[in-house]
């Protein structure tokens, strides 16, 4: 009889176990013994945070490549099929949520493996909840372009889409790349529209403004390098 996959969401940085991840999260975590997980590295520190009982070097932790094919997807669900229970991890936040494990779980569906999500912090819903913008009509849409042309174009399009549809429009980027983003925002958008600002959600830097494009435009900029942040827009 297969094992189940868990879908084990990991913390957003050094925040307080007890404050991001349920009791029986952890305790469900702990309990298992294979791991795929999109870093190894990443991976060992979270079970060491969540104290999984075992020495980390005993445990089977396989990476998931970035562009996983069926083979490497079978290879990686063989351990569940046998009958060892799994857990699968992202970097940081919900495992299969902007990242490549969404294809492992997709495989587990067509195996006939029962697939478990379980509760942890998910920066995207985090933003959103804060940001005061439409929860009821959303869209994740990853990174934009990196040519500053080509993601000016993407700014407007997703604007003109989020005014026609009243939708909250939400995107990431890469740290570093973070404040040409906000100023790309603040110097393309309508001043009507509102720009919410989501950083280092959970964290004791936590940061969280939302103000239209008009008021972004007579403020300071916040400190956004090398801080892992959501950008929330919806058109006014």
């Amino acid at each position: 009889m297969a094992g189940t996959l868990y879908l084990v969401p990991v913390s957003l940085g050094p925040a307080p176990t007890a404050l991001t991840t349920p009791a029986g999260v952890a305790a469900q975590a702990c309990a298992l013994d294979y791991f795929v997980v999109e870093n190894a590295k990443s991976a060992r520190a979270e079970l060491k945070r969540l104290e999984h009982p075992r020495p980390l070097r005993e445990l089977d932790i396989r990476e998931l490549p970035d562009k996983p094919n069926p083979a490497d997807l079978d290879a990686l669900l063989a351990p569940i099929l046998a009958g060892t229970d799994g857990g699968l991890m992202s970097e940081a936040g919900c495992p299969a949520v902007a990242d490549p494990g969404a294809l492992l779980v997709r495989r587990a569906h067509e195996a006939g493996v029962r697939v478990v999500p379980l509760v942890g912090p998910s920066s995207l819903l985090l933003a959103l909840m804060a940001s005061g913008l439409n929860g009821q009509s959303f869209a994740f849409h990853g990174y934009l372009p990196v040519d500053e042309d080509a993601r000016n174009r993407r700014i407007r399009e997703l604007e003109a889409e989020s005014g026609r549809q009243q939708r909250t429009q939400l995107f990431i980027e890469t740290p570093y790349r973070n404040e040409r983003m906000f100023e790309a925002l603040r110097t393309v958008c309508a001043p009507t529209t509102r720009l919410c600002v989501a950083r280092d959600l959970s964290l004791d830097s936590e940061w969280i403004a939302t103000r239209t494009v008009a008021a972004w435009r007579k403020s300071a900029a916040p400190e956004l390098a090398r801080h892992p942040t959501v950008f929330l827009i919806l058109a006014g």
